[in-house]
């Protein structure tokens, strides 16, 4: 069977799923992973090896944690004991925070894609990487929160990003149905991208705009099978509108402009010693105009996802896991509306972890930017291969110094076009640095 086919296939599901209310009641018991937070060690008075095979890869009892809605069954022996039955309060204001730190020297440069002007360091102090202020609690025998905010990445100083923020109830209306409102990634019903041990992304996730969204996710377990189904916004989390009175900005705001949402879902099971997956997208997204497409036109385009995952273990020490998803684009490119760009990609990864002190890891990103090859945009840009390398040492359980070498294998290439668009740079780097939770 054809990737067109099954994409059709899948499309025509989920838009069906749209509009049927029952389909609800098949959702299965997944919660997000809890991202190294070591609050919950301290609160429940563990060592973060408890959840952690290497910070920040969960073990299996970290992914039960997770699962159990992010708590212990003595989670109200933690709260503040106030002698009332309708009041579960922490005993101290959950707080913790992650901070990363590197110096970086590779080959790779800024490039304008209009006038092809390039800035280009042979090494970078990237320090601070990252400073995240995390907090999670339960608040009730079935509902428990989550959010971060970033105080400062990728040199972004003096702002503040909210990127997790979601409230989950565990068992709704006693359905054995779980439900999770507010922000989070589509992604993390595969691998999610705040657990992984390289530095290296999981581009293909990044590039198919299935990461961060406004919506709501469903969730049920039915024996080895495990389901869900979500809904979102479709245009990501930094959007808003005024409302009602135009030219003057009122004190409520739009979180979306438009009616259609994004229907999402994904079907997982263990097959042996393997768990797979099969996820699906369907919605609307923004086309592209403008030199090279680097602007957002005013059309609405159809998109749709399907990906195909696995992953599992051999022995105690080396856990791999696999990703692939096809991509269907229609129309996204106003210079030419009524073509249809397909694209594919994904990545593989392995973790050898082998004592206390040391682990290992190998991801290969690879992606074709399929029709958007030679089409004078930015979207050449999806195109990707690549390998990284990682050692991470662990000063202590929640401390970590990391040396990562990415090969770039993609072929340097000549803009087509009047415009300076595709793999006009490799992407070579070595990396050091420290990440910690504390």
């Amino acid at each position: 069977m054809s990737s067109r086919i099954i994409v059709r296939m899948f499309s025509a599901i989920a838009r069906a799923g749209a509009f049927a209310g029952g389909a609800v009641l098949l959702l299965a018991l997944s919660a997000p992973p809890a991202w190294a937070m070591p609050e919950f060690a301290r609160r429940y008075d563990l060592s973060c090896a408890a959840c952690h095979s290497a910070f920040p890869r969960l073990n299996k009892f970290g992914e039960h944690f997770a699962s159990s809605n992010m708590r212990m069954p003595n989670w109200k022996e933690t709260a503040d004991q106030l002698g009332d039955s309708r009041l579960a309060l922490p005993d101290h204001v959950p707080i913790a925070v992650r901070a990363q730190a590197y110096v970086q020297a590779r080959q790779a440069g800024a490039i304008d894609p209009i006038t092809g002007a390039r800035q280009e360091a042979a090494t970078d102090f990237q320090s601070p990487y990252l400073i995240k202020i995390l907090s999670s609690s339960p608040l009730s025998e079935n509902i428990s929160y989550y959010f971060y905010a970033i105080l400062a990445e990728k040199g972004g100083n003096g702002e503040t990003v909210v990127e997790d923020a979601w409230f989950r109830h565990a068992n709704i209306f006693g359905s054995g149905i779980g439900m999770m409102l507010g922000q989070f990634q589509l992604s993390d019903l595969m691998f999610p991208r705040e657990v992984r041990l390289p530095f290296q992304d999981f581009m293909a996730y990044r590039m198919a705009g299935i990461t961060y969204d406004r919506g709501v996710l469903f969730d049920r377990g039915i024996g080895r099978v495990s389901l869900d189904l979500g809904f979102t916004n479709g245009n990501g989390i930094h959007q808003n509108f005024s409302i009602n009175s135009p030219g003057f900005g009122r004190a409520d705001k739009m979180f979306d402009n438009d009616s259609s949402k994004t229907v999402f879902g994904r079907v997982g099971s263990d097959i042996g010693p393997v768990a797979v997956g099969l996820f699906g997208a369907s919605g609307k997204q923004r086309g592209a105009t403008g030199p090279a497409g680097i602007a957002s036109s005013q059309r609405n385009t159809d998109k749709r996802v399907v990906g195909l995952d696995a992953s599992g273990q051999i022995g105690t020490d080396l856990h791999w896991y696999a990703q692939y998803l096809w991509n269907t684009w229609d129309g996204f490119l106003d210079a030419d509306p009524a073509r249809t760009y397909r694209w594919r990609g994904g990545f593989a990864g392995v973790d050898w972890i082998p004592n206390e002190r040391w682990a290992f890891s190998a991801l290969y990103n690879h992606d074709s930017a399929g029709d958007f090859a030679h089409s004078d945009t930015i979207y050449e840009g999806i195109a990707m291969n690549s390998l990284s390398l990682t050692s991470s040492y662990y000063f202590m359980r929640n401390v970590k110094g990391i040396i990562e070498v990415n090969f770039d294998f993609l072929g340097k290439a000549k803009p087509t076009g009047p415009y300076f668009t595709g793999h006009l740079n490799k992407e070579n780097y070595i990396l050091f640095g420290f990440d910690t939770a504390f």
